[in-house]
């Protein structure tokens, strides 16, 4: 592993980039509200990445990107970078499907196993390779010519952010989550003040993040952080909670809430606010309702991007900063010099993403503008 300087995720996907919300940061492209009524999709719900609506969504933004700045040249074929193979193999079959093009998908991540590369080729023209390198990014190429499978400027290229391109799995990954622990930790202990029982809150957040709970919690971090400032608050207690979750008589996150919403009296007047506000979003359907809480991992996660000097060990830069990916990065530049459109799509919230206005004043970043050190093989 070495160094290869400091760069962000803007240098090979400039600002087209999407988050959560499915609004672009490059404003010539349209936002979902405008693209809702051409694809006729319901209004007040935003698409999940694994969803069918959520990859047409993708599709017409890729073709509209594309006609920026190569007008009248059709997309004829997808390339997908990823780091998991349920989620973003997912996304990647279901957006070739809406696009009606072949695809190939890598899905990297770094494991202890000897390096090895798994090709499973599915319906429709579809290929997945599996790879638990990073560096067999560089193969992908050769990959490609032998397979009659151009990267010119009829192909899109995905390139998915959180773990791919940045914190890539199985090698730096844990810096993020490290980041997104830190703004559950730093929201929950804001709200409750003198309150706040720090080995109690990680007892809960640990818990609620295991697999057996993700059916309640729908694996949203929001409703993992809501429901830790709710146990911290004395209303729930974790063991009681555990209990009725495991039983069945708390089957989702919506009747918790509204079970909460009964008891809110109960709640001091600030925590009472904070509920109120909380419940009213996802009653709206909004998928991420703590915005403090995702503020609050913006801040966490710019904080270890680029934190370190130059010349720190590569060790200690893959243990403590979310550093840029060097083999998607080298990929990604060559392949937009061959004429690829690069995309870049992220199901990271927009408010855990990009500054408030206030702290864009101050000069913050959204993430993918945000320099850091590249580390690679």
């Amino acid at each position: 592993m070495k160094v290869y300087g400091r760069t962000s995720v803007h240098e090979f996907l400039g600002d087209l980039v999407i988050y959560r919300n499915l609004v672009p940061l490059d404003r010539r492209l349209p936002p979902l509200a405008e693209i809702r009524p051409r694809l006729r999709l319901p209004e007040g719900v935003i698409p999940r990445k694994s969803e069918l609506a959520y990859a047409r969504v993708i599709v017409h933004l890729l073709r509209q990107a594309r006609a920026l700045d190569a007008p009248g040249t059709p997309i004829e074929r997808l390339v997908y970078l990823g780091d998991t193979r349920l989620n973003d193999g997912t996304a990647f079959a279901n957006i070739c499907r809406a696009g009606g093009w072949p695809g190939l998908a890598f899905i990297g991540a770094e494991r202890d196993d000897p390096a090895r590369v798994e090709v499973v080729e599915q319906e429709g023209g579809m290929t997945l390779y599996l790879a638990n390198r990073w560096a067999a990014l560089a193969d992908l190429d050769c990959f490609c010519r032998e397979r009659g499978f151009p990267l010119d400027e009829r192909t899109a290229v995905i390139v998915d952010l959180d773990k791919t391109a940045f914190g890539a799995r199985g090698r730096n990954d844990h810096v993020i989550n490290q980041a997104r622990v830190e703004a559950v930790h730093r929201t929950v202990g804001d709200l409750l003040g003198e309150d706040f029982d720090p080995e109690g809150f990680r007892s809960a957040y640990d818990r609620l993040n295991q697999t057996e709970f993700h059916p309640f919690t729908t694996d949203n971090q929001d409703y993992v952080a809501y429901i830790c400032l709710i146990l911290g608050s004395g209303l729930y207690s974790l063991e009681s909670l555990v209990v009725e979750v495991r039983a069945g008589r708390l089957a989702s996150f919506e009747q918790f809430i509204a079970e909460v919403d009964d008891r809110a009296a109960e709640l001091p007047a600030d925590l009472r606010t904070i509920h109120r506000r909380i419940y009213a979003r996802v009653r709206q359907g909004d998928p991420t309702p703590f915005k403090a809480f995702r503020y609050n991992e913006y801040r966490a996660t710019i904080e270890r991007m680029g934190c370190l000097d130059d010349d720190a060990p590569v060790a200690e830069l893959l243990e403590k900063e979310i550093v840029i990916t060097q083999e998607v990065r080298e990929v990604a530049l060559a392949w937009r010099e061959q004429g690829a459109l690069l995309f870049g799509l992220s199901d990271k919230p927009d408010e855990a993403s990009t500054p408030t206005d206030d702290l864009v004043a101050l000069g913050y970043r959204p993430i993918h503008r945000a320099e850091t050190h590249a580390v690679g093989g």
